[in-house]
């Protein structure tokens, strides 16, 4: 198999194959991707770079992927259909970019199915997805683990008077997270006693999140700042990947409600050398350790949601997929093949597996609709983006109106563009974000201008068990 195969990548489109020395020809497969966001394009767009590809299958995908793979509409939930896609297009791997199927257990109805047995899916298990599908389960399991996180309570339906006493035991601020998935709606901080009451009220009483806020726990408030770390693992090994910082709130200066994302940065001048190997010794080594220690099988992408505290690192989150937008950050600065590292998962020799990464900085600008998160209007015609030369440009709110490409959805784009340092990179996204334009367009102004002041320090390079 692939060995130390990295595909080199200019922001002009130049690219070649390095250090790789087997016949390409004789390893390849056909994957299916299953998403439709700006990260499953940026997922489409590396898996397509792979010398162990075939062809690649999108579902649903958008207008930005069908330059990467075919785009192909299936039902997740009817089995039989997806059953009969995979075996007539003998799919080989199956790439799940969102938490929903995951949490679902799409992972569990393709691996019990006798006749997918040579089917590999990038992704856990139902009960490995737990860890993203219920923040009380999470929060135990690192409790059970001595992984560093925030104290926390849990409490139920019919549990509404004792969370608002503990509220008022507690000091302030707090954080009030729904249990299950909520679209990134499912937390709310305040440090006012009355409105977090009257968000108890609305979660536990009146149902505001549905079956996702039937439990809601209640954390100690940490102060610090916030960063994201990945890994890739085949449940007994792991390899770390690049690190992240997002932009969830939609103004400048971190100002008003929180989105799906902004923008990211990536290397973090923060998450240096030393912090990484705390995130790699005290986190993600203990997580997957813990993990094979409950007897849940875990295999694919982790996201760990992380707060530096005075240069220590405390989970606040873990998610069982890549982030968005952090993912057209990482990947365009994974230099090593995507696909051979899923390799290593079907294989189980992911420990034998390299990690290369550029040492360049990455900085991803989302443009989103104006209104957003709030109502957006859609169809507005899309332009610029021919012109765009010195940055990659990922859609995710995007459809065609004949052959016109228009909007969507809140989050429309991503430009991610490189830079020798933080700065450079910033200039350079700004300047292709600029070329594009559609009527509503809002990005934010100062996506890495506040990291820009933090020291500088070298990329931390990857870790692994």
């Amino acid at each position: 198999m692939a060995r130390r195969c990295s595909f080199v990548e200019n922001n002009v489109g130049d690219a070649r194959w390095e250090g790789c020395s087997f016949a390409a020809k004789d390893f390849r497969m056909n994957v299916l991707l299953i998403g439709g966001g700006g990260r499953e394009h940026a997922m489409a767009w590396k898996i397509a770079q792979s010398s162990l590809l075939d062809e690649l299958y999108v579902a649903p995908g958008n207008p930005g992927t069908v330059r990467h793979g075919r785009n192909v509409p299936l039902d997740l939930q009817d089995h039989k259909k997806l059953r009969a896609f995979l075996l007539d297009k003998r799919i080989r791997i199956v790439v799940v970019g969102p938490e929903g199927p995951l949490v679902d257990g799409l992972h569990d109805r393709i691996a019990d199915d006798p006749e997918l047995k040579d089917v590999t899916v990038i992704g856990p298990r139902k009960e490995g997805a737990r860890l993203e599908g219920s923040k009380d389960f999470a929060k135990e399991f690192m409790f059970r683990h001595n992984i560093p996180t925030a104290a926390h309570r849990s409490f139920g339906k019919g549990q509404l008077q004792e969370a608002i006493e503990h509220i008022e035991r507690s000091p302030a601020p707090y954080v009030l997270k729904a249990d299950g998935l909520a679209s990134g709606k499912g937390v709310v901080i305040t440090s006012d006693k009355k409105e977090a009451a009257k968000v108890l009220k609305d979660m536990l009483q009146d149902g505001r999140f549905g079956a996702a806020g039937e439990r809601v726990v209640i954390e100690q408030f940490l102060k610090g700042i916030e960063v994201s770390a990945f890994l890739i693992t085949d449940g007994d090994s792991f390899k770390m990947l690049p690190a992240a910082k997002d932009y969830k709130r939609i103004g400048a200066g971190d100002t008003g409600p929180n989105t799906g994302g902004m923008g990211a940065v990536s290397p973090v001048p923060f998450a240096d050398r030393d912090f990484m190997q705390k995130v790699h010794d005290r986190v993600a080594a203990p997580t997957i350790r813990g993990l094979k220690k409950d007897g849940i099988p875990f295999s694919g992408f982790l996201f760990m949601g992380l707060m530096n505290v005075n240069g220590e690192p405390y989970v606040i989150e873990y998610n069982v997929r890549l982030g968005d937008p952090e993912t057209q950050a990482i990947l365009p600065r994974l230099r090593s093949d995507l696909l051979d590292l899923f390799e290593g998962i079907a294989t189980a020799t992911l420990s034998e597996r390299h990690v290369d990464v550029d040492d360049r900085t990455a900085v991803s600008i989302v443009l989103a609709s104006e209104g957003y998160p709030g109502e957006y209007a859609t169809g507005a015609p899309i332009v610029g983006m021919e012109l765009v030369r010195e940055a990659y440009v990922f859609q995710s709110g995007t459809t065609m109106k004949g052959d016109q490409l228009v909007t969507a959805g809140g989050r429309v784009l991503t430009v991610t563009a490189f830079g020798k340092d933080l700065e450079q990179a910033i200039m350079s996204a700004q300047r292709s974000a600029a070329l594009i334009e559609f009527q509503g367009r809002y990005l934010r102004p100062d996506i890495g201008f506040d990291l820009v002041k933090q020291p500088s320090t070298k990329a931390a390079p990857p870790v692994a068990r």
